[in-house]
């Protein structure tokens, strides 16, 4: 349920209401802007009489909100959330693109790949350390010591860092050393690791499962602001279809109804939508068209020797020449690369 309340409504009738709903052990979500405030109401609302609470000279209206997420509703939070990442703001007017390998391999290899990211106008460096892969006899990720080469390459180029998280024991340690910790789609619904990814502050990139509803998706991300985390980005990185041509199919449309449903920023990972390098590039255009805050593409100095998903990685001048032609369609729709 939601309370909105009259322009210029006194702070001590906000607190009244909300000390009256708090006593009957309610949770309050409340959004104050310039002009008026929003109450979200948390819990079964089912025995609220809505007349009453409309009573109150100072509420505009009252409405239920019949959708099973509550914090991550845009009824809730009518203004499009800004996520700080480590002082990139991820949503607003400037697209952010998040770059770098799949997988770190070695020392020169990323701080290679962070340099020509960062001067081709990347904002945030990518790179696996943990790799969840379908074949156990794939790589892994190089763990603890790709999380360090990591770090080497954050001090080397100043890029904030993202990489993927794949249990909750290695927390502590991501809380320590990443600015933006990616859940991947095969987590999407690990609700433990959610839960607890809810007890710290630190902003999550929450990938869509294989064959999630978007409902779900964001379900999922009500689950880690449920324990109190607000910073979560969401982001489309395709799902299972019945096409095998490409890796996935990237759903465009997602963006959009996202967006709707959800006050949360929405990032596009064209790389692992479409699983082919060439077509990264009109599929990120197209992102940011649709509305997208961000992409995550994948950049890669020798992707002919990729230990990971090297098909899908565009080299350093590719990328380079994908970003000056991101700027021309982002100006098209209002918006900056």
């Amino acid at each position: 349920m939601i309370i909105v309340m009259k322009p210029g409504a006194p702070v001590e009738e906000r607190e009244k209401i909300k000390e009256g709903l708090i006593k009957q052990g309610f949770q309050i979500n409340e959004i104050v802007g310039t002009q008026m405030a929003v109450l979200g109401i948390i819990g079964d609302t089912s025995v609220l009489d809505i007349n009453l609470l409309r009573v109150n000279d100072w509420v505009e209206k009252v409405m239920r909100v019949q959708e099973p997420f509550k914090r991550a509703n845009r009824a809730f939070h009518p203004d499009a959330s800004v996520i700080n990442v480590a002082g990139v703001p991820i949503g607003g007017d400037k697209i952010q693109v998040i770059a770098g390998p799949c997988s770190v391999e070695s020392r020169e290899q990323i701080i290679s790949v962070a340099q020509d990211v960062k001067a081709a106008g990347a904002h945030l460096l990518r790179g696996g350390a943990f790799k969840p892969r379908t074949s156990p006899y794939a790589f892994q990720g190089l763990k603890e010591e790709g999380l360090d080469l990591l770090k080497e390459a954050k001090a080397a180029t100043g890029m904030p860092i993202v990489t993927e998280i794949m249990s909750a024991d290695k927390i502590d340690r991501f809380v320590e050393d990443v600015d933006l910790i990616q859940v991947g789609a095969r987590n999407m619904q690990n609700f433990e690791l959610l839960k607890e990814l809810g007890k710290i502050n630190t902003p999550i990139l929450l990938k869509r499962g294989l064959s999630a509803t978007i409902e779900e998706w964001v379900m999922s991300a009500e689950y880690i602001m449920a324990g109190g985390n607000s910073n979560v980005i969401l982001c489309e990185r395709g799902i299972r279809t019945f096409e095998t041509y490409t890796r996935n199919t990237l759903d465009l449309s997602a963006i959009c109804a996202a967006k709707k449903m959800s006050h949360l920023p929405v990032v596009v990972d064209p790389s692992h939508a479409a699983g082919l390098w060439w077509m990264v590039e009109p599929l990120a255009k197209a992102a940011v068209a649709a509305g997208a805050d961000g992409l995550i593409i994948e950049v890669h100095n020798d992707p002919e020797n990729a230990l990971c998903d090297g098909a899908q990685s565009l080299k350093p001048d590719r990328f380079a020449q994908l970003m000056k032609e991101l700027k021309g369609i982002a100006n098209i729709v209002g918006r900056d690369v």
